[in-house]
């Protein structure tokens, strides 16, 4: 069943129950039993309406239902509304008023029985002698009362089961994330021991071969390799302390004004590097400028380990609602060079960076030989 399904039977079923109570009450009063047929039809329907009336909110409070189920059964002997109004005590009210409820519905039924024994005739067979007076007692007060407790503990039940399993979900969430930051912790402890133990044995290389460098081209060499260390030392203890869960790093992120630099570091390293800004340049938002760097960064890195000293092209442009980056390089000069070695996730984490960001990424070989690099930054 689906929920519009349970909203629409929730909104019928006190209905439903108005009118079996209205019609029950009228067939009580009128049938075999005759015990109201003296009175006049629109009298006895005028009782029944109201049973009715008070079972469609016998929801919201049992005691209505329960006034006129009294009245209904000690004037008329109508049992229906009595009954429903026994089992709606049972699902409704707590102990203290449910005691006081079942006195009073021994007192009405004590009460009925009198009246009817006095009234005579008909009436005293059915519901005034001793024997009647306790098996309807039974009938319409302790069966719907029984029912109706019985109905309360199962859904409290299973209102503690719900409940239960809504905790066991917060504790399996609670130990999901828990076993994420620990594997995120554990990660970060390989990538230290691998990665900056070996990029730091290489800066210190680099600083060695610089201060024993045989000329000056070497020691630059040399100088620019320890620089080139150094930075990504710094990139790997931000990824650390991300995957730590620590602090952000307080270091300030690359931005559009840091490309100049690093164009530069490419061209030391042989690379043609020329880059062209386009549209009016204005200040964007930091996400946007720092996304725009690594695109650049590993464009750059790609083009180094792929095309060797392949020229390339930077393009920058300011649209309206949108910075472009695109990063083209053309055919390398040696056609026979080996690429250097890559993880082949550079491009899959650069994408998923720029979708992050809300933009898209474009990667592709270009017609005239050459790879090309192409992104889409929301600039807000």
């Amino acid at each position: 069943m689906t929920y519009g399904d349970a909203g629409t039977v929730e909104r019928i079923t006190p209905w439903a129950l108005g009118a079996a109570v209205f019609l029950l009450s009228m067939a009580s009063a009128t049938g075999s039993m005759g015990v109201g047929s003296t009175l006049p039809v629109p009298v006895l329907a005028a009782v029944a309406a109201a049973s009715g009336a008070a079972a469609v909110h016998a929801r919201r409070s049992p005691w209505p239902l329960a006034a006129v189920g009294a009245v209904a059964y000690v004037w008329l002997v109508m049992w229906p509304a009595a009954v429903a109004a026994s089992y709606y005590a049972g699902t409704r009210l707590r102990r203290r008023h449910l005691w006081l409820y079942g006195t009073v519905a021994v007192a009405v039924y004590a009460l009925g029985g009198f009246v009817s024994r006095w009234g005579g005739g008909h009436r005293e067979m059915v519901a005034g002698t001793p024997a009647n007076v306790l098996l309807l007692g039974a009938a319409l007060l302790g069966l719907p009362l029984a029912v109706g407790l019985w109905v309360r503990s199962r859904r409290q039940v299973l209102d503690a089961a719900r409940e239960q399993a809504r905790q066991l979900r917060r504790e399996q969430v609670l130990r999901a994330e828990q076993a994420r930051d620990q594997e995120r912790a554990r990660i970060a402890r390989e990538m230290h021991d691998v990665v900056a133990h070996r990029v730091s044995l290489m800066v210190l290389h680099a600083g060695a071969l610089e201060v024993g460098a045989p000329d000056d081209r070497t020691a630059e060499a040399a100088a620019l390799i320890g620089g080139i260390g150094r930075e990504a030392l710094g990139d790997l203890r931000e990824v650390l302390g991300v995957l730590r869960a620590q602090d952000p790093v307080r270091d300030p992120q690359p931005t559009l004004a840091d490309l100049d630099r690093l164009l530069d570091q490419t061209r030391a390293l042989g690379v043609t590097v020329n880059r062209h800004d386009e549209g009016v340049a204005r200040p964007l938002g930091p996400t946007a400028e720092r996304t725009a760097y690594r695109v650049v960064q590993e464009a750059l890195t790609n083009v180094h380990r792929h095309a060797g000293d392949a020229a390339t092209d930077v393009f920058v442009r300011y649209l309206p609602a949108e910075l472009e980056v695109v990063v083209r390089n053309g055919p390398p000069a040696e056609t026979d060079r080996g690429g250097l070695p890559g993880s082949g996730l550079g491009l899959v984490g650069l994408r998923e960076r720029v979708e992050l960001a809300g933009g898209r990424l474009e990667t592709g070989p270009r017609a005239g030989r050459g790879f090309q690099v192409l992104a889409r930054i929301p600039a807000a």
